[in-house]
């Protein structure tokens, strides 16, 4: 039994240098921000999709459905509006909301 296993050719620092400074380890390409277009409430679904390089509506059906199976979708969706970094400014409202309270301090 003789078995020869054959090795993916590795890619070298000029292709990586190349690609996609957004794109990082992101599998859809794309970083995870919440857009300005494609909205339906805050962009998290429209986000999340984007950066899983896959269709919007089937993270809002996930959403949904986990909302109505047990409750989750509701704070994960939350969660996501607080944590995710707007495109525009590229900051998270939570991130916003830290630095007006230390302003006002």
């Amino acid at each position: 039994m003789n078995t020869t296993y054959e090795s993916a050719p590795s890619s070298t620092s000029d292709e990586t240098s190349q690609a996609d400074p957004q794109a990082g380890s992101q599998p859809g390409g794309q970083a995870l921000r919440r857009p300005a277009e494609g909205r339906m409430i805050a962009g998290v679904a429209a986000g999340v999709a984007r950066s899983l390089g896959i269709d919007p509506v089937i993270v809002r059906v996930a959403f949904l459905v986990l909302a109505l199976a047990g409750g989750a979708g509701v704070p994960l969706y939350i969660a996501g509006w607080l944590l995710i970094p707007d495109e525009a400014s590229g900051e998270s409202l939570a991130t916003q909301l830290i630095q007006s309270v230390s302003a006002g301090r």
